[in-house]
């Protein structure tokens, strides 16, 4: 019986293959087509297409496709936290439904957390001086008050109310809700505005915390 020699691969060779794998992966920008998927994916604030990934991704379209459809597989037979969907035209990824419930308990515990003391000036200023521009709070409060605004809209103390008519900046002004919260029937019966604002431990006595359930 003979011997069966062993193929052997010149140094050079094997060097020229690992630039190879090296080359490719420097012209994707990630170790693999499904990592610079995913890293795209966990970007989107919207569904991505697949001819949108498959330019960013530079990749044939039925290459894109499917890694996405083998992904989604593979995540839903893994139970993660997440799904990768195919919605609007596109993908994205979503929370699994199996986990709404640990979400839904982390949103709520969020949305009744007290509110801030920036929160609280400009709730404050936004209630006695309504229907005002968020530039009009922000002269007011000296500060920029964009991520305050999102807080209070988003817990539906305040509301946009039209458009004012020299800027065409957004009027805000409070809801009902915040009446509410306030124990209030009407604004007129806010305290008295002097010089200053009402005291701001007051308000937040009074509010304590927001319960979007209410």
């Amino acid at each position: 019986m003979s011997d069966v020699e062993a193929e052997v691969v010149p140094a050079e060779v094997e060097a020229d293959v690992d630039d190879s794998a090296h080359e490719s992966e420097d012209a994707l920008g990630a170790p693999s087509v499904a990592a610079a998927l995913e890293a795209l994916l966990l970007l989107a604030d919207e569904p991505m297409g697949v001819m949108e990934l498959a330019a960013a991704v530079r990749q044939q379209p039925d290459v894109v496709e499917s890694e996405l459809r083998r992904l989604s597989v593979e995540y839903a037979e893994q139970q993660r936290g997440f799904d990768l969907r195919e919605v609007a035209g596109g993908w994205r990824f979503y929370t699994r439904a199996e986990c709404s419930g640990v979400v839904e308990r982390f949103v709520l515990d969020g949305q009744q957390a007290r509110l801030t003391q920036a929160s609280l000036e400009t709730l404050a200023v936004i209630a006695y001086r309504q229907p005002i521009t968020r530039g009009r709070v922000s002269a007011v409060r000296g500060v920029n008050v964009d991520g305050v605004i999102r807080t209070l809209l988003g817990r539906g103390l305040i509301a946009e109310a039209g458009t004012d008519g020299e800027s065409g900046a957004h009027l805000y002004v409070t809801t009902s809700h915040f009446l509410e919260r306030m124990g209030l029937s009407s604004l007129d019966e806010l305290p008295p505005l002097a010089e200053h604002l009402p005291d701001l431990s007051d308000l937040e006595d009074v509010l304590g915390t927001i319960d979007v359930s209410d």
